[in-house]
Order: C-alpha cells, then sequence, then structure tokens
C-alpha cells in the first residue's frame, strides 16, 4: 500500500483570511482523498488576526505576538517529518525568512511557494505604512522564489513575475467551492448593490460613493457594504460563516479597482465568488480583471464615472439582464473554476518531485 504524502501548510493568517481558506484550508479534503494529508499551521491566531488592523489594540498584544514567533520556531520538529513544505505568502508576517531557509536549506525538504499576491512588489500599508514594509523585511519573497521548486501563482501576471525572478511558476487559480457559493431562490423587490471587502479595498469603493447618491435620484435601490463602510448605508461586519450567504443576497455586485502594478496582480477572488453566485457585477478591467469570464455576458466593465454610471443604470432598469448574465456567470464558474480541477492540480504539484514519489511509494 502506498505511503500517504505528508504536507505542512505554512501561512501567516489564520482561516479568517481568504489567503488561507481559499488557497489551503478548502483543499484538505480533496488532497486527502488524493492521498496527501495537510496540516494547516496559521502565524497568527484568529483573536491577533481580528486585531491585525487596530494599531492600539494590537500593540497590547505583543506578548502574544511573541508566543506566536515561538510556537512558529517550534513548527521546524513538524518541517523535519514532513515530505513537503507548502508556504503560503510567508511562514511569519514580519522578519526574515528564517523558518524558510531552515524548510529548504538546512532540512532538504521540498517548499512550494503560493502567492496570490504580487508580494514582492512594495505595497504601503494603509494601517502601519512605512514601517509595516521595513517589517517585512525587504526582499523576502525574491528569496522564497529562489529557495522554493515550484510556486503556484493565483493568476498569470503573477507567474511571469516569478518566471522573471528565475523561479518555476504554475498558475493555479483562486477558486471557491460552487456548491457552498451558489445561487439564491428568491428574488429582492427592491434590486440590492453590494460589496465585500476590508479597509485595504474600502478606499476603491468609495470612489463610487457619490456615483451611489447620483443614481438613487432616478432609481431605487439598497446599497450594502460588508466588512468596511461608514455608517451612512447597510453596513455590517464581516462574517465567514455568513459569507457565501452575503453573496448570494445581492442582486449586482461591483468589483472597483485601482489602476496599479498591486492590483493588476490581483487574483480577482471577488469575480469568482460573484459569478458562482450568480450575481451580475461591474468591474474595473485592471489586470487578470481585463480577461476574465465573458464581457457582457458574465459581467460589465467600467473604467470611468460615466462607464460606471451606464453599466449600473443598465442593470438596474433590466431585470432580465441581471438574470441572464448571473446564470452566464455561474455556469463559467462551474466550467472554468471547478475545486476538483485545481485540487487536481494541486495534487499533481505535491508529488512531482520524483523523490517524493519515490519515498511514498507513487508511481
Amino acid at each position: 500500500m502506498s505511503k500517504r504524502v505528508r504536507v505542512l501548510a505554512l501561512a501567516s493568517y489564520p482561516i479568517e483570511s481568504a489567503s488561507s481558506r481559499y488557497r489551503i484550508t478548502q483543499f484538505i479534503e480533496p488532497l486527502a482523498q488524493r492521498g496527501i494529508d495537510v496540516t494547516f499551521s496559521p502565524f497568527l491566531d484568529s483573536s491577533l488576526f481580528a486585531d491585525l488592523y487596530e494599531p492600539r489594540r494590537l500593540l497590547q498584544r505583543l506578548p502574544r505576538l511573541a508566543l506566536a514567533m515561538l510556537r512558529r520556531l517550534a513548527t521546524i520538529v513538524r518541517i523535519a517529518r514532513a515530505d513537503v513544505v507548502f508556504v503560503q505568502r510567508e511562514a511569519m508576517l514580519f522578519g526574515p525568512p528564517l523558518i524558510e531557509w531552515i524548510a529548504a536549506r538546512v532540512l532538504r525538504r521540498r517548499m512550494i511557494l503560493d502567492l496570490d499576491d504580487a508580494t514582492y512588489l512594495t505595497y504601503r500599508s494603509p494601517v502601519y505604512g512605512r514601517l509595516a514594509t521595513l517589517m517585512k523585511w525587504p526582499g523576502k519573497t525574491d528569496r522564497l522564489i529562489r529557495w522554493s521548486s515550484v510556486v503556484t501563482c493565483g493568476n498569470p501576471n503573477i507567474a511571469a513575475d516569478v518566471r522573471s525572478r528565475g523561479g518555476q511558476a504554475i498558475v493555479v487559480p483562486t477558486v471557491v467551492d460552487t456548491r457552498v457559493f451558489h445561487p439564491r431562490e428568491t428574488t429582492n423587490d427592491v434590486p440590492v448593490i453590494g460589496w465585500i471587502g476590508t479597509h485595504s479595498t474600502y478606499p476603491f469603493l468609495e470612489r463610487l460613493m457619490p456615483l451611489f447618491d447620483q443614481l438613487a435620484r432616478d432609481h431605487r435601490f439598497h446599497l450594502t457594504i460588508i466588512g468596511s463602510g461608514r455608517s451612512n448605508v447597510d453596513t455590517r461586519p464581516w462574517s465567514m460563516d455568513r459569507e457565501a450567504e452575503d453573496f448570494r443576497s445581492f442582486d449586482i455586485g461591483v468589483y472597483p479597482l485601482a489602476d496599479d502594478q498591486w492590483n493588476a496582480r490581483k487574483s480577482a477572488l471577488k469575480a469568482v465568488q460573484y459569478m458562482a453566485s450568480a450575481v451580475p457585477f461591474v468591474m474595473s478591467p485592471v489586470g487578470i480583471c481585463a480577461t476574465m469570464g465573458l464581457t457582457d455576458e458574465t459581467h460589465l466593465l467600467a473604467t470611468t464615472d460615466e462607464e460606471w454610471l451606464a453599466a449600473l443604470r443598465q442593470l438596474l432598469t433590466d431585470a432580465e439582464l441581471r438574470t441572464r448574465t448571473g446564470r452566464a456567470g455561474r455556469r463559467f464558474a462551474e466550467e472554468h473554476y471547478s475545486l476538483d480541477g485545481v485540487a487536481n492540480t494541486l495534487a499533481d504539484v505535491i508529488v512531482i518531485d520524483r523523490s517524493v514519489r519515490q519515498r511514498n511509494g507513487i508511481h
């Protein structure tokens, strides 16, 4: 009987983070069915993650951050027992790539790096500013790319950057389980325009606020903002347990992005979530968002204020168009963003190394 492949998945964030949830934990069961046992080990626990963007609260928890560092150092024992080490972005939220160096260079474990964002680009945190940039340890991702046998990339733009840095890259899109993200059965009496995001993406939505005010003069709709926002609209906290339900509660989704290097390399998870939920949406044509799906069939694109207004008016006034676009998006998600298909790709990546195959009797 073949031995099972043991994978230790290291990530900075717990399951509440989309990067951990959609790049690691949703694949634990599908990979187990393929003979691969994944152990998920986040650096931050759920409580510290919740305080991450509350600087005053986070400073009070410095002792717990220190404890998290000690716990991460203790994973070296588990690294030694693993066949493959899978690193989602980085093993620790800050500091040098010590854990990855020990895994790849000292213990000689095969390391796979997963990048759903362009962490090799300089990014100024809206909360911590330049301090966060320095704590991230400049050049860390470039080292991880060199030390990894392969880099799984959320989109072709990141893959191209990885290859330009001398790494081996394979595109593994960020997908959702279409059994969880599915269309709703009922309709809203008044159309709901919705957005789900965080403090870091809310500035993109804020740019649309004057347009919503303008639309409201001629059209009835409710505006729902989940995760981050302001008090004069229907704003509520994000909940992992309610996420799929929140998406399918919308009649129209919006996905605004800034046209810069960072966003040009985003993996467009929100678009996949809208499509899987059969929600028609308007999206900025930035990076992969300019080519994913079928423009004017699964979604609409908009760049200027006039284009945003025209697209939203079109969807607000045409219920049949909303239904047709939503159904097309759902079909596209089922055909192109299959959880099982990506699980097969990940399984192939994990066991591609001949020594791992031979040690575990995989042929």
